[in-house]
């Protein structure tokens, strides 16, 4: 009786400690999801233009391939190279993270100076489509939105893995990983597949049904442009203000703490000089000159992807994919 007493006793010890690493996993995936958010909010104003020329039949499947393509980079590909850097080489979370935060602040940068100053070429070059219609343009538009995809989740997934405290065991670390790159992926498309069937909901409810329902499928399908333009905006702004918030932070961790230093203190004041809610008003001030360090960076950062960066990109990268397709449109021919 005692031996069973006993045993009992360890079953719910085990329990406890089970349900403990249940909660601390579950903590550290919210924390780490609310730190991806800003490259989150992007990828969610990015993928919808991926879906723009296609039947309203094939919407739902492409966003579908999408999203299966982003929990493939985060779950097969990502995770296991943020366990291994977590595992063997710590130290490098940090410069990779800035370096993925920097890659925030050129791609907000670069949407602000393309908004202020068009470039014409370019927006002629993304109606051409040399790869043809139908099912080719499909598989083109798939493969160029799962790749884009794969450098915002590299940015996620780093940022998760870097809130996570470096104390918890492996396990834990892979387990709130995994449930980020669940939730996250989830999320995001869940929220893309809903935007862009907005406009087919409000025409049909306007076509089909009552006075209050037509009325509102009308206000819908009016909504939506400036809902994408407000979204592509706040999508522009959480990613200056997420990279340069990464980087100062990297830099402050590196030993310069001088913009780290000078933006906590004018928060403090200006929380100071607003009672009514200090600790909003602190953050508000942080993100703005987090965004503002981020533009800045981006900015400088512009020259240096179209003369250095892309050309590297052009000799290197973009040979090997155009290998890979050939090969993999060889074995199926």
């Amino acid at each position: 009786m005692s031996g069973l007493i006993a045993l009992l006793d360890d079953v719910a010890a085990i329990s406890k400690v089970a349900a403990a690493s249940v909660d601390d996993v579950a903590g550290q995936a919210v924390k780490a999801s609310a730190k991806a958010a800003g490259a989150a909010i992007d990828d969610a104003a990015v993928t919808p233009k991926y879906v723009q020329g296609f039947d309203a039949s094939r919407e739902l499947p492409i966003v579908w391939r999408i999203a299966r393509g982003s929990l493939f980079n985060k779950v097969v590909i990502l995770l296991p190279v943020a366990l291994l850097l977590s595992a063997f080489a710590p130290w490098a979370i940090a410069p990779l993270l800035m370096l993925g935060g920097a890659y925030l602040c050129y791609e907000g940068a670069h949407k602000i100076a393309h908004a202020i100053s068009p470039d014409p070429e370019h927006d002629s070059q993304t109606h051409i489509h040399p790869e043809g219609g139908g099912a080719a343009l499909e598989e083109a538009r798939v493969a160029g939105a799962i790749k884009t995809d794969f450098i915002l989740s590299a940015e996620i997934m780093t940022i998760a893995l870097s809130s996570i405290p470096a104390q918890n065991g492996l396990a834990t670390k892979a387990a709130a990983l995994l449930v980020v790159a669940v939730l996250i992926t989830a999320a995001v498309y869940g929220f893309v597949a809903v935007v862009v069937k907005a406009d087919d909901l409000g025409v049909r409810l306007a076509r089909t049904g009552g006075r209050a329902a037509a009325w509102l499928g009308r206000g819908l399908v009016k909504a939506m442009p400036g809902f994408m333009t407000t979204l592509t905006v706040v999508g522009t702004a959480a990613m200056l203000w997420v990279g340069g918030n990464i980087v100062i932070h990297g830099l402050h961790e590196m030993g310069w703490h001088a913009p780290y230093e000078w933006i906590r203190t004018v928060a403090e004041a200006a929380a100071v000089a607003a009672p009514q809610a200090p600790g909003a008003t602190a953050w508000l001030v942080t993100a703005f000159f987090d965004g503002i360090v981020g533009l800045a960076l981006g900015l400088l950062l512009i020259p240096v992807a179209r003369l250095v960066v892309n050309p590297l990109l052009a000799v290197t990268v973009q040979p090997l994919m155009a290998a890979l397709r050939g090969g993999a449109g060889g074995r199926e021919g």
